[in-house]
């Protein structure tokens, strides 16, 4: 299961392998903050609260665009952070750095 937090409400979704975080807020029509897709304007940055070990490792467009300890503190890019096939309960919450 995924649980997605936006500014304006949550949503419970099953999570799907090999989908980004983004992609399944977008699927679902949360109002999730992007503007590219691609991990180059990092406005889709969230907090993973649970089941960060559900997702693939931190990706090169990640490590270009945040700090280090933004990812020990468990923050990732939504439309970096894919789902892993034997995926569990995540839960992750939109945090624009604006």
């Amino acid at each position: 299961m995924l649980e997605l937090i936006s500014r304006t409400r949550s949503i419970t979704v099953e999570a799907e392998e090999g989908m980004s975080l983004l992609d399944l807020a977008m699927k679902h029509d949360l109002d999730w903050a992007f503007s590219c897709t691609r991990g180059t304007c990092a406005r889709c940055r969230c907090f993973v609260e649970e089941g960060a070990d559900f997702l693939e490792e931190v990706t090169d467009a990640e490590w270009d665009r945040m700090n280090p300890e933004e990812f020990e503190q468990g923050y990732r890019l939504a439309c970096q952070a894919l789902i892993k096939s034997d995926a569990g309960l995540i839960k992750a919450v939109n945090k624009p750095y604006f």
